[in-house]
């Protein structure tokens, strides 16, 4: 009984297979850190290329919003501020009267 247990294990952790393993447990956080620095890579690229969306998108909103503004008399432009705020429009009468100047 005794030499069947000594040979079981013996069998068990021969050189070969305790170097395998060896190796095995060695390759596994390597793998794992490649792997997991790929799929962050990705995450951070996408996120990148959201971001450049969203400001690309900002920033033909705001080309739109110059153009209107471009558009609007001082009068116009003061009522839009102060509405904007909440506020009275009525220190925007002053410019009603006031000629626009071209640029």
């Amino acid at each position: 009984m005794l030499e069947l247990v000594t040979a079981l294990l013996e069998e068990l952790f021969s050189k070969a297979r305790v170097v395998g393993l060896v190796a095995l447990f060695a390759a596994a956080p390597g793998a794992y850190l490649w792997g997991h620095h790929k799929g962050d890579r990705a995450g951070y690229d996408r996120h990148v290329a959201e971001m450049a969306a969203a400001d690309r998108k900002a920033e033909m909103e705001r080309k739109g919003d110059d153009a209107k503004l471009r558009t609007m008399s001082d009068y116009d432009l003061c009522v839009a501020g102060l509405r904007g705020n909440g506020m009275p429009v009525d220190a925007c009468e002053q410019l009603r009267g006031l000629p626009e100047e071209q640029p």
